[in-house]
């Protein structure tokens, strides 16, 4: 029995506990990530996002409060940090670059793709870069509360021609994201092209000392989605307790790369009353 399907049978037994359960007290929105200086030289612009509105919608910011949830993604952090910078990151190609997705829409992957990236920013020697990936449906601007800019889109597109013109700091320390810009017609179809190709090898080999997460569409019906797993060292696959079906697990991850560190990530699970310290089993490692 292979990883994937024996994490799968541990989900379908353990009913509300699969994988790594993220718990139900949390509302479905998500805050952002942290790359120190992609480019020597940033955009200018400083996305001022409201921590006190963030943190009321569920998100984790570094005030003291929510220990459960921090603690929660503190586990699923330390196992893709091993996997980007230990023993693990010699036998897999672009070890840094994790991406974030889910069967269908609506399973919490925006949530896990921003939670995850402050957790790791809050990590003294680490630094995080958000992607909102997702360029048909993009959410990230949304969830942490600004405007449409430039980003990922423009960037494919070759409307701008450098990483620094569609990175963005934030007023969170060790925190920026790259949006995913103006939707376009050919959206999806941009993220199998070559200059998409180019942006993630130089992420992952011009900075191999930081974790960039994409944000990416769903894995059944965007058939991009599967070429930027090529792309990709790690990939998280949310699934959200009673909803998500174990054929559509199955279907949606076995075409991934069969050297992708896989991991999945049960969303707005109800934590037991037998396990009130709240952190469940979580099935991660190569298909």
């Amino acid at each position: 029995m292979s990883t994937i399907e024996k994490a799968l049978a541990k989900q379908k037994l353990a009913n509300q506990q699969l994988n790594h359960s993220v718990q139900d007290d949390v509302v479905e929105k998500a805050p952002s990530i942290t790359i120190e200086n992609t480019l020597s030289n940033t955009n200018n612009d400083v996305l001022q996002l409201d921590k006190a509105e963030l943190e009321r919608r569920g998100f984790l910011i570094d005030n003291g409060t929510r220990k459960s949830i921090k603690d929660e993604f503190r586990q699923i952090k330390r196992k893709l940090i091993a996997n980007a910078f230990g023993p693990a990151s010699k036998t897999l190609k672009h070890s840094n670059l994790v991406m974030v997705s889910s069967s269908k829409p609506n399973e919490g992957k925006t949530f896990i793709s921003i939670n995850l990236a402050l957790s790791i920013a809050l990590e003294q020697d680490k630094t995080v870069l958000l992607i909102d990936a997702d360029v048909l449906r993009p959410s990230i601007n949304r969830e942490l509360g600004f405007g449409p800019v430039p980003g990922l889109v423009e960037y494919l597109l070759g409307k701008k021609n450098d990483i620094s013109e569609i990175l963005y700091s934030t007023n969170i320390d060790k925190l920026k994201i790259i949006p995913a810009g103006e939707p376009h017609h050919l959206s999806n179809e941009l993220l199998a092209s070559d200059r998409m190709e180019a942006l993630a090898k130089e992420l992952a080999e011009r900075y191999p000392d930081r974790i960039v997460i994409f944000d990416c569409p769903p894995l059944i019906g965007v058939s991009e989605t599967l070429v930027l797993a090529n792309l990709m060292g790690q990939a998280l696959v949310v699934i959200e307790e009673s909803k998500t079906q174990l054929a559509d697990i199955k279907t949606a991850t076995e075409n991934l790369n069969e050297d992708l560190a896989l991991g999945l990530v049960l969303n707005k699970a109800i934590r037991s009353h037998k396990d009130m310290y709240g952190y469940y089993g979580y099935g991660y490692g190569t298909k």
